[in-house]
């Protein structure tokens, strides 16, 4: 690079200060962002009378005190998993009756009060209205682009405004109503494509997922989940959580984000019932990490979505709390993810453990039956998707079978880990692990396999 001329010295200057000013400002907005989220929690600890929880497990460090374990052989700490066909005071679920009116309940009203909180009984309606419309080709695919904003009546609180926004996407020369898939999108995928960018996918084999949905004659929408509650605990005096507490904090079983964003994942779902272009009976859920938790409680929760993807969800999702491998409930307690579950949850980060949860994710898995779950995961190391513990995630997996099969459908049909790249997709519910890293993009056609055997075009494609 050539010298700096006499003219250009004042801009770079100029242009340095600005970095500077904008990083200085950035670190200010996070330490105000990490001191709101302790005060938060801070209140729930008090709430609980809990002093100390036990520090997060790290991944980056593997010889810290703390340092998460990626050992197989030391994973099955505890040994009490819960059956999700045995009730609560000891008797054997016999009939599909009895799942439906004892033991489903049971479950549902464990997560509610120990691990996700109760969402509240009257929330408010949402307003849809198309804010764009355009025609574009996706992957050589004519399709129909709409920008959909829903907007939540804040009667309850002025003060705070909440919008939901939805990308959806059909395909423009449909002969009738097509299934959809709900995909649960982060920021960074989510904004540019809301910007109005397409989605690409270089030096990828495969075309993107959404290429993939239009090629089978579906549709396909996208929703942000932070666009109506933020990914932080500084964020819970606004958003959907915020407006229902009127600013206030919350209780200890008042919902987290995880049940925040399943419900604005039924609320894009209502409105999808109100388009002629879509078969609201064939509208699966999609979504990885995070959301793929999201996703998998969605699709426990609201028994109209007719099929998931749960991609490397990891805890707190699809992975058995008792299988300590990769992140642990200590992580999840921890200050930048205890926002997305109840108070009450953060008495198994200390004093409380894995152990002592009345419920696993096995049950989690086995609330979706009798619908078609497909879970997939990356390779299990360190580097690639152990985090998320894919073994974990296929135990729990495999443990939710006997309600499959009890409701007269097909479960795992596994009960040993297979090879990577091995796809089980001949049950309803259906795995693969692939060998890449911690991302949903390698297991996405061999869902949309799967999904074939579900979901189908007026043409019967």
């Amino acid at each position: 690079m050539p010298p700096c001329t006499g003219r250009l010295l004042p801009a770079v200057i100029l242009l340095l200060a600005s970095a500077s000013v904008f990083a200085a400002q950035s670190a200010v907005s996070r330490q105000a962002l990490e001191q709101a989220e302790q005060q938060d929690r801070q209140h729930l600890l008090d709430l609980l009378g809990i002093k100390e929880l036990r520090p997060p497990s790290s991944h980056s460090h593997p010889d810290s005190p703390v340092a998460a374990n990626y050992d197989e052989a030391k994973a099955d700490v505890y040994k009490n998993i819960p059956s999700p066909l045995v009730l609560d005071d000891g008797k054997p679920v016999t009939t599909a009756k009895m799942w439906w009116s004892k033991r489903r309940p049971q479950i549902v009203a464990a997560f509610n009060r120990q691990i996700l909180g109760f969402v509240p009984a009257h929330t408010p309606k949402v307003a849809w209205t198309v804010a764009t419309s355009t025609h574009a080709s996706i992957g050589g695919h004519p399709a129909l682009v709409q920008k959909v904003v829903g907007r939540v009546d804040n009667a309850r609180d002025p003060a705070i405004s909440v919008e939901i926004r939805l990308l959806l996407v059909t395909p423009a020369y449909a002969a009738g109503p097509v299934p959809l898939i709900l995909e649960l999108s982060f920021d960074n995928e989510f904004a540019p494509l809301w910007a109005g960018g397409l989605p690409v996918a270089p030096g990828d084999p495969e075309p993107p997922w959404e290429a993939q949905v239009l090629a089978k004659g579906w549709a396909y929408a996208m929703l942000s989940p932070t666009s109506f509650q933020a990914d932080n605990g500084a964020g819970l005096d606004r958003g959907i959580i915020g407006l229902m507490d009127k600013g206030q904090p919350r209780s200890l079983t008042d919902w987290g984000a995880l049940r925040a964003w399943a419900w604005g994942a039924s609320r894009a779902l209502d409105y999808l019932e109100t388009l002629p272009a879509i078969d609201a009976h064939q509208v699966g859920i999609a979504g990885h990490s995070r959301f793929g938790k999201t996703a998998l409680v969605a699709m426990a929760y609201d028994r109209r979505f007719a099929i998931a993807y749960i991609n490397s969800s990891g805890e707190g999702g699809a992975k058995l709390y008792r299988h300590v491998y990769g992140e642990e409930i200590s992580n999840l307690t921890g200050l930048s993810e205890y926002h997305w579950f109840d108070g009450e949850f953060l008495k198994y980060g200390g004093p409380l453990n894995a152990g002592n949860l009345p419920v696993d994710a096995n049950e989690l898995i086995a609330l979706c039956a009798p619908r078609p779950v497909f879970i997939g995961a990356g390779n299990p190391t360190r580097e690639g998707d152990g985090w998320a513990d894919p073994a974990g995630e296929f135990l729990a997996e495999a443990g939710a079978t006997p309600v499959y099969e009890l409701l007269g459908k097909k479960g795992l049909g596994a009960t040993e880990l297979p090879p990577i790249g091995t796809a089980l997709t001949s049950g309803d519910l259906a795995w693969r692990e692939h060998p890449g890293g911690h991302t949903p993009a390698p297991n996405w056609p061999y869902f949309l396999e799967f999904a074939e055997q579900y979901l189908h075009t007026a043409t019967g494609k």
